[in-house]
């Protein structure tokens, strides 16, 4: 019996990663075949603030239906919602949804052939940034959970409603800003929101240093919205930006996946280590140098990628135009 219980949970487990890193991209190649242009800046945006809206309302009511009606119950709410969600999907008509452009090639439907890993991997303002999102959430992953820790020793009863608060406020925060932050990154350019993206995240580290009062440190949990908000918008948009007319859209999609998971996977193991060592300010001070470091290679080696696009091999605005 504890056997068939552990596979059912390691199964639900193994299927819930399987299906997660799909999400996100397929998505977000839907939304580039159905716009094109400054179109998918602010409707990926809006995709975004809609999913952390989501998240916030999911959390309120899940933490409802569990309190009252017990664990089991969540599980079948989870259940439920993938029924209007299936819905939703039919409604998208496949034939709107232009195949060359969800993969980030040509608008003119030429039979251009993608671009090759090869010439991919040489640009290095690519190859810049994914070590930049490797390092921000290498830095990011572990704070969360390691500020959970610091403040349930002792009081383990208040851990659960105190990380509850946080990631709530953090959802939030990004469900208010996202739209924003499109809106910004089209007008402004990409370089400016990230590095502010970047940067707020060393400060938060210092402040979860400064104070063990929890009402502030849900407040500084702002900082954190911020950051994501910036992050999960902007950093979708750069990839469209870089691989804009070769083809590989996807392809790198799945290459900032692999650095976030990295960089995530790695974080904790670095940052209880050296929590381990030398104590939880150590730890938030370690994780605020690494995201230091991220924000000077973006400052020092990512150029704006705003227009980036254009220049690429494949892009319609270099190709050859027929008589």
């Amino acid at each position: 019996m504890l056997f068939n219980l552990g596979f059912q949970v390691y199964t639900s487990g193994f299927l819930i990663g399987l299906a997660r890193p799909l999400l996100g991209p397929t998505l977000a190649a839907i939304t580039m075949g159905l716009v094109s242009g400054h179109k998918f800046d602010t409707q990926f945006a809006r995709n975004q603030g809609f999913n952390s809206a989501g998240n916030v309302a999911s959390a309120l009511l899940i933490g409802l239906i569990g309190y009252r009606f017990g664990y089991r119950a969540v599980f079948l709410t989870a259940a439920f919602f993938a029924i209007p969600s299936l819905i939703s999907l039919s409604q998208i008509d496949p034939t709107k949804i232009d195949n060359a452009l969800a993969r980030g090639s040509t608008t003119d439907h030429r039979q251009v052939s993608p671009q090759s890993i090869w010439q991919l991997l040489q640009d290095r303002g690519l190859l810049f940034f994914l070590v930049s999102v490797f390092l921000f959430h290498l830095s990011n992953a572990a704070m969360l959970p390691q500020l959970g820790e610091l403040l349930s020793k002792g009081n383990a009863r208040t851990a659960a409603p105190f990380m509850s608060a946080c990631i709530i406020v953090t959802q939030l925060v990004i469900a208010a800003a996202a739209a924003w932050v499109g809106k910004k990154a089209h007008q402004s350019g990409r370089r400016p929101l990230l590095l502010l993206g970047f940067g707020v995240l060393p400060v938060r580290g210092v402040l979860y240093t400064l104070t063990a009062y929890a009402p502030l440190l849900v407040a500084i949990q702002v900082l954190d919205g911020i950051a994501n908000a910036i992050y999960l918008v902007v950093g979708v948009l750069v990839v469209a930006d870089l691989t804009r007319g070769t083809g590989r859209f996807n392809l790198t999609q799945g290459a900032l996946g692999v650095a976030q998971g990295l960089g995530a996977a790695a974080s904790t193991t670095f940052a209880g280590s050296i929590v381990h060592h030398y104590g939880y300010d150590a730890g938030f001070l370690s994780l605020s140098g690494i995201a230091l470091v991220a924000c000077g290679l973006l400052w020092f080696a990512m150029p704006e990628s705003k227009d980036a696009g254009s220049t690429a091999p494949n892009h319609p605005a270099t190709l050859p135009v027929e008589a």
